[in-house]
């Protein structure tokens, strides 16, 4: 099942998560539910929960908190009632060290009492304001992932916290940056207005055809590349830290929720 049919089976924030919950859907979840919030997820066992929740506080555009669970807790009834964290992603990031070790379709086998787990503001939220005005978004349309990069920007660490900010990126002609810069500012709950614009080498990006995480897509000779604060940064960050075991989402495989888009505008 691929990114222009998910839609039109299931336009419905709760039937994309059966979908992914039955793993009949396991791809990205961009442009799916449209009108729905998507989250990142970062679980870490209770003695790094502490110190991820200051890490999010100090790093607000790529850490935007929409929810925090109680240890072992697995359900998320503000995001949505039926929600199960273990079940409900397309894919699923577990780590052993700093180190991938699997990307299963469910982490029930792995789960533990001992689990907090974040829920952080996705891009994918305010796409569909970027689709409403007319604005292309180009990995949409062309049905892949969105590409994403390790940036030279630093988040601001804690004593166990650190590493780049990764950045997602969507080209645009001039006058649609602009829109979009107006359009995004209004969603700070889900990244906010982008970070950067034009030259990718400013920002330590040397080839936007070769992405860290996701999918490459065309930049057309009248685009610039326009860099958003993303979700996945807490990925690069335990990587760097080290914990001794961690969960996230595969990058682009979100998790669908119940809340509007609308609910997270700013104005």
């Amino acid at each position: 099942m691929n990114l222009q049919t998910l839609p039109v089976l299931a336009p419905e924030a709760q039937k994309c998560r059966e979908l992914i919950r039955r793993e009949t859907h396991t791809g990205p979840t961009a442009g799916l539910a449209a009108g729905y919030v998507q989250a990142n997820l970062m679980i870490l066992p209770k003695d790094w929960a502490d110190e991820f929740l200051l890490f999010c506080q100090r790093n607000p555009k790529p850490c935007p908190l929409l929810a925090v669970t109680e240890p072992g807790q697995f359900q998320v009834p503000t995001l949505g009632g039926s929600i199960d964290l273990r079940t409900d992603f397309p894919r699923y990031r577990v780590w052993h060290n700093g180190e991938l070790s699997a990307e299963p379709l469910n982490i029930e086998a792995v789960w533990r009492d001992d689990l907090v787990s974040f829920l952080i503001g996705c891009s994918f939220s305010f796409e569909e304001a970027l689709l409403a005005d007319g604005i292309d978004v180009r990995h949409i349309s062309t049905g892949v992932n969105v590409p994403m990069y390790r940036s030279s920007i630093q988040t601001q660490g804690t004593q166990r916290l650190s590493g780049p900010l990764v950045v997602s990126m969507r080209p645009m002609r001039a006058d649609d940056a602009i829109r979009a810069i107006q359009i995004t500012s209004r969603f700070p709950s889900v990244h906010g207005a982008p970070v950067h614009i034009g030259d990718p080498s400013l920002i330590g990006i040397s080839d936007l055809q070769h992405p860290d995480y996701g999918d490459a897509v065309p930049v057309g000779a009248d685009e610039l590349p326009v860099f958003w604060a993303c979700g996945v940064t807490p990925q690069a960050v335990a990587a760097q830290a080290k914990p001794q075991f961690c969960i996230t989402h595969a990058p682009g495989h979100m998790l669908i929720t119940d809340l509007p888009n609308t609910r997270l505008a700013a104005l």
